[in-house]
């Protein structure tokens, strides 16, 4: 997977920010990232403390790039766009002060256009990378919500790699219909279930993967009833009225969607069923579960949470990642934006 989207990053190079460029784990990934030539690191933190701990770890970062927000020379420029952004929400004081940390500084230098990605969360919460991304970055055209999706690998001795793509399993606990200060419904559940079967079916192309997208439930073509069956039903009907170039299908249950003689036998005639390699949960206990599952009984590896829904490619580490996983997600987060 990895040889794929590295081949395409050689024809693109793209900038992605690290929002904690003093971190050892971030420097190596960025220093192996620089041997490579696809990438160029954007290190956020003052010049010389990101040099000296480079030093310290023995990583060579020539060719990253460090900005300082305490000395960058556009603050004023950036503290009056993100006043604008904020549309009167936050003062021009309060900008500042949120700019002098490197998770807001970082999204602004996304933002206007000193990097392609950002990738954070080294240190900083899940919740204080994806707030300025919402704030600042927004969500792009057509898209209502963020959502996330993991890529699941599983590698085969003398054959291609395994793929797989589930969602969400990480961002929106569950779906509920959007209402506005009168009462009235302005984005139904099952109208967000279905963005996040669409974008995660466009977040698996970019990895090589042709979707065939199950929505999952404990139903297969109406066999149960309640909780969440009517949401997967009325998903599956919206995701293919708004995307009927793609191979989606459901409600259907796990087995349904992975084995061919189950999948025909439950849901005779559909195209998805029984090779099923996108999966679409209706709620994140199901998706964190089934994702987990995969990884530790399965033998996947899992790369993510990638999230999806935003105007650039923006994504959270886990605050015990090691350098190898800062550097897979840093391939994946810039080839998101290719």
């Amino acid at each position: 997977m990895f040889e794929f989207l590295i081949d395409r990053l050689k024809e693109n190079p793209r900038k992605i920010v690290f929002t904690e460029g003093t971190d050892a784990r971030i420097l190596e990934a960025s220093a192996r990232l620089l041997q490579g030539g696809f990438l160029t690191p954007v290190l956020v933190g003052n010049v010389d403390e990101v040099r000296a701990a480079a030093e310290k770890g023995g990583f060579d970062i020539t060719g990253a790039q460090i900005i300082d927000p305490a000395s960058f020379d556009r603050m004023d420029e950036m503290v009056a766009l993100m006043v604008e952004l904020r549309k009167g929400k936050m003062s021009a004081e309060e900008c500042r002060g949120l700019l002098a940390k490197g998770n807001y500084f970082g999204t602004m230098l996304v933002k206007m256009g000193y990097a392609d990605a950002l990738l954070g969360g080294a240190t900083y919460s899940t919740a204080d990378t994806v707030r300025p991304a919402l704030q600042i970055i927004k969500n792009k055209k057509g898209a209502h919500l963020v959502s996330s999706c993991f890529i699941m690998v599983r590698e085969h001795e003398n054959a291609p790699a395994e793929m797989l793509a589930m969602g969400d399993c990480a961002i929106n606990i569950s779906y509920e219909d959007s209402v506005d200060k009168a009462g009235n419904v302005t984005f139904t559940a099952a109208e967000k279930l279905a963005e996040v079967a669409i974008e995660t079916a466009k977040t698996a192309q970019v990895f090589g993967i042709d979707p065939k997208v199950a929505i999952l439930s404990f139903s297969t073509k109406g066999s149960g009833k309640g909780a969440t069956v009517p949401l997967s039903q009325a998903a599956t009907a919206k995701a293919k009225e708004l995307a009927p170039e793609l191979a989606i299908d459901g409600e259907m249950q796990f087995d349904a969607a992975v084995s061919p003689t189950v999948g025909q036998l439950k849901f005779p005639g559909s195209p998805v069923a029984g090779y099923a390699n996108t999966f679409i949960f209706p709620n994140i206990e199901a998706g964190n579960i089934g994702y987990k599952i995969a990884q530790r009984l399965g033998g996947f590896a899992a790369y993510g949470p990638i999230l999806q829904g935003l105007n650039a490619p923006i994504n959270d580490l886990s605050r015990g990642c090691n350098a190898e996983e800062v550097y897979t997600m840093a391939i994946i987060t810039a080839a998101l934006g290719l």
